[in-house]
Order: C-alpha cells, then structure tokens, then sequence
C-alpha cells in the first residue's frame, strides 16, 4: 500500500482524500492542517489529523505527501520544504512561474534525495500532455487553450487573500466566438482578452473599502490583469446559495496541417466537462503519487512534471494488462 498523507484539508484536500478512498493500493495515513486539529472533521474513519508544522515528524510513516495548498502564497514556499522530507506532489497552476517553482523544488528534492511533481491537475497536467502530443503530431499549426465555463480554485483562492474579503467565486468563460473560429480552422490571431472573460463574485467584510478590492483583483498579475473582469460584490447568503458548487472543465485545440504544400487541415481537440474540479484534480494528483512512489522505489530523485512520468507509472496495473487492455 502506498501511504499518503494529505497538506491541506480544503475543497483539494477532500478531493484528494475521496481519491485516495477509490485507489485500492493507497491508503491515508495523515491529514496535516494550519487549523486547529480538532476542527477539522474528515471522512476516512481511523486517520487523524495533525498540526502542518509537525509534518516533518512522520517523515518514516508516508510515502507521498499531496500538498493542496493555493498557488498564490502557499506552494512556493511549502512544497519546497516538504520535499527536502517526502516525495510530494502538488498543483502549482501558476503557469509563469512554473519555471521558478520546478527550480526551487527540484533543488530540495535532490537535497533531500525525494522525488517531487509539480504542477499536476488538469491545466497545468492534463491539457499540457495534450499540447506535447499535439505539437508532436502537427507542427505546422497553432495551439488555443479555452477554460470554462467554471470555477477557477487558484483564482478564487487569490481573491480571498485580499484584505477586507471574507470569500469570493471567481468563474473562467469562454469567448464562444472565438472557440467557434478556432473549431472552424481559421488559425485566428487571439489575444488573452479576447479568448476569455473573468467574473468574480466577492463578500466582504462590513465597511471593507470595495473600490480598492475592486482595484486590487482586476489589476492583479498573473490572474486577472490581462482580462476583461467583472466584480460584483455580493452577500454571503448569495454565495452560499447560488455559488457553492465548484465546476469547471474546458478543452485545448490544436489547428494544423500536413502536406508537401500543407495543404492538408486537421484539427485535434481535448476537452473535460467537470461536475467537481477539486475531485477531478484530486484524482490526477492521487494517480501521480503512485508515479513520485515507483519512482523513488526506483532510486530517482528531483523534481518531474507530466511531461517527465510515462503512463505506465499513473495506473496500477502491470505492462500485461495495459497492453491487452488498453493499448
């Protein structure tokens, strides 16, 4: 059995954990939280949950640690602390600063002799192995990326850091006319603006300064600068009532050609309709701990991403059954 323990226990980390439940050669061993551990209430009967600042304490009892913390203030500072001790998996989705991340964690984890993979979920992680493919197979083409429409975790998570917000929702949304123009293979020129736009619901605290918060979010780098984004400030009644689910999905396409003259038109397109994002992303990173644990049996160490783990390490089943089964 592969023991996992879980850093984090938010809408990820009780994704994580219903993951864990459905993968029979895993078991949860420990649940670490910034929160008193006596307020946080989990599923998985028999498994405690301790301190965050004691992880470093069962360092002999886990096998991979799946850190669920937000990529805005958590994981750069976190996952590479944790893999100077454990093999760990996170979903940093910072994609600029992906480069920075893998560098910091790759360092710890070759200190610490542990394997780490970063940036796993669906996008980063799904949709980034399907631009691999993509570009492998078409080289002559263009790639496009539409998300949504859904709740966007990282980003609702950067707005809650604001000062004065109590919570907010923050919902991803295609530009449909452009995804049709990218389907119909007309290899459109789109600027980051013009493929979506961002609408945030927000709480805040009473006579919290809401042009600043306003401010604040649509100005944010990385996040929500370089989109058109909508703020409607709301009460926390409204978002318990018509924004508690958390949904999200997208897709990625690729338009390219083949051909002496690259005459020849094809379209690949990948694409995920998420009744839950944090219990779909918690199954990707669940699958990616049973690669961080074969690799480290193996004696690997340092930092991967999707791009590094053959399929053959996500499933728990032999070469054999793969190759009758699936291949």
């Amino acid at each position: 059995m592969i023991r996992i323990g879980i850093a984090g226990y938010g809408n990820l980390g009780k994704g994580v954990e219903a993951a864990v439940k459905n993968n029979p050669d895993m078991e949860l061993v420990a649940v670490f939280s910034r929160r008193d551990p006596d307020s946080v209430k989990i599923k998985t009967e028999g498994v405690k949950v301790y301190p965050y600042d004691k992880i470093a304490d069962y360092k002999d009892d886990i096998d991979v640690i799946i850190n669920c913390g937000g990529s805005a203030r958590d994981l750069p500072e976190s996952t590479p602390a944790i893999a100077e001790n454990f093999n760990v998996i996170d979903s940093f989705d910072t994609h600029a600063k992906i480069p920075e991340h893998f560098a910091n964690v790759d360092n710890s984890a070759k200190s610490g002799n542990k394997v780490a993979i970063i940036s796993v979920g669906w996008d980063p992680g799904m949709f980034s192995l399907n631009r691999l493919y993509m570009n492998a197979i078409l080289p002559n083409g263009n790639d496009y990326t539409f998300w949504g429409k859904g709740v966007s975790q990282g980003h609702s998570d950067a707005i809650r850091r604001i000062e004065g917000v109590i919570d907010a929702r923050q919902y991803t949304v295609p530009v449909e006319s452009a995804v049709e123009s990218v389907r119909n293979g007309e290899n459109p020129e789109l600027t980051t603006r013009q493929k979506h736009t961002r609408e945030c619901f927000v709480v805040v605290e009473e006579g919290a300064d809401k042009a600043r918060i306003e401010k604040e979010i649509v100005t944010m780098p990385n996040y929500f600068a370089d989109y058109d984004t909508t703020v409607n400030f709301i009460s926390l009644e409204e978002l318990q009532r018509d924004h508690m689910g958390i949904p999200h999905g997208g897709r990625v396409i690729r338009s390219g050609f083949t051909g002496f003259d690259l005459n020849t038109k094809h379209t690949i397109e990948y694409s995920l309709n998420l009744e839950s994002n944090p219990e779909f992303t918690g199954s990707v990173l669940a699958a990616y701990a049973r690669a961080a644990y074969n690799l480290s049996k193996a004696g690997d160490s340092g930092c991967k991403t999707v791009f590094d783990i053959a399929p053959a390490q996500l499933i728990d089943k032999s070469g054999e059954e793969i190759r009758a089964h699936m291949l």
